[in-house]
Order: structure tokens, then sequence, then C-alpha cells
């Protein structure tokens, strides 16, 4: 009974989330986030869409804490089942909470220009505590995950095309996979085969029970990945449901 509560206990819970953002020049406050209410379950593929400037991106960089929200909690679930505040925690906490139980993965891949891929993904799995064995294997099984070359693996990623730049970057936010990914137009800037391999390591990922929270300004990517759609306007959650049916509305209402 106990076992079944916790696997139907989600793995996000964001309550009333608020973010606001003073802009100096205009002497004024801009709240992005106005009480945002949010579950997420394992397996569950989430994406937000809504208008630019709606709050998608930021709610992302709350959850991760490169954003701090102004108030409210972001609850995660973490692997042995015990829950955690991400907007209290502090950040010697959030830094280890980051790669463990979280993967944040975005359209750009921030990489020193002279560390090889190889390079690139042992080093992140050092700075998460593991010794240097360890750090190794897990390096070349989370690129052998993203079906990454072999060959490439001693390159520099500014060699890369930006697909494989592209799987490199799930690589690192999947090092060891996650609780909870999230996707901040990761395909935004890649061709179309590039995109369509990018969407289906990302697909396996939620088959695999990874909690995936995506913003995609592509629908045609959130009709191919989302379980659920989650529409924000004005820092609000304003409707929520089944792809098909929130897209159609959407399109109907623009």
């Amino acid at each position: 009974m106990v076992a079944a509560l916790v696997e139907a206990a989600p793995v996000l819970e964001v309550r009333n989330l608020c973010k606001r953002f003073t802009i100096h020049a205009l002497g004024r406050q801009v709240e992005a986030l106005a009480g945002v209410d949010l579950a997420l379950f394992a397996g569950e593929h989430v994406a937000l869409v809504g208008p630019s400037g709606a709050g998608k991106s930021t709610l992302l960089k709350c959850i991760w804490r490169s954003c701090r929200p102004c108030s409210g909690s972001v609850w995660l679930r973490r692997a042995d089942g015990t829950r955690v505040d991400l907007a209290a925690v502090d950040d010697r906490q959030m830094a280890e909470l980051r790669g463990e139980e979280l993967g944040y993965v975005s359209q750009f891949l921030r990489a020193e220009r002279r560390r090889s891929v190889g390079d690139l993904l042992r080093r992140a799995a050092l700075r998460r505590g593991f010794v240097a064995e360890d750090a190794a294997r897990l390096a070349e099984a989370a690129l052998e995950r993203v079906a990454l070359d072999p060959a490439l693996w001693g390159t520099y990623p500014v060699l890369l095309s930006g697909g494989e730049q592209q799987r490199v970057n799930l690589a690192v936010g999947t090092l060891l996979p996650p609780a909870l990914l999230l996707l901040d137009e990761p395909v935004a800037s890649l061709d179309a085969r590039s995109r369509d391999a990018v969407l289906g390591l990302i697909r396996d990922l939620g088959g695999s029970g990874v909690a995936v929270l995506s913003v995609f300004h592509d629908l045609k990517a959130v009709r191919t990945l989302a379980t659920r759609v989650v529409v924000l306007e004005g820092g609000r959650v304003v409707d929520e449901g089944p792809p098909g049916r929130v897209l159609a509305e959407l399109a109907v209402r623009s």
C-alpha cells in the first residue's frame, strides 16, 4: 500500500510559484510567474506552451534554480522517495541535486574550447563527486546512450555539427538518468535530420520513466512527445490537458 502511494506521488509539484524581475532602467517590476501550480509524474512529458513572455523559460529556470523564485515551493521527489523543496535548499544542496536527480538541456552547448567531448563528460561526473574510474564509465555510458559515434569522443565539441553538439548536450544533462529532465528549446537550432534524432532520444528517456518538462516553440515536437500540455499566459496556468485538445483550441484562438 505504501509503495503504491509513493509510485503515484508526483516527481515534481510546483505550488503557488511567483517570480518578479525589477527593470531598473524603467523603475518598475515585471511579474514573470504569478502563482503557478503544476504536478508532473514519472514517465510523463509535459510541454509548456504560450506566447513569448508567458513565463515558460522562467519556470524552468526557477526549478533549476538559476533563478530564485520570490515565493512558493518546488517539491522534487527523489529516487529514494523523500521530497525536497528546491525553492528552499541552499546553493550547495542544489549543486548536489543537479545531475543526480535533475537534468537540464537548452539549445546551447556550453563547453570549454580545448576540452574533448569525452573530457567534458568525465569532468562533469567528477564535479558530481565520482572517482575517476566511475566518471569515465558514466561518460562512456552517457555518450553511448545518445548514440554519438565513439570516433568523435576525442574531438573538440566546437568541431561537431549542430546535431552532434546537441547529442553531447543531452548526454551531459542525462549523465545519470535523472528523476526530472528540463528541456528549454533543445532542437531550435537543428536541421531536420538532427532534430528528429534528438527528439527520438528524448522520447526514449520518457519511456524509461524519466519525468520531462519541456519548452518547445515547435508545436510538431509537442504533438510528437508530450503526454500533456500546459498553457501559460501572463505567468499563470490558463489551461492544461491532452495535446490534441489543447493545441486545437490554441489554433482556433490564434
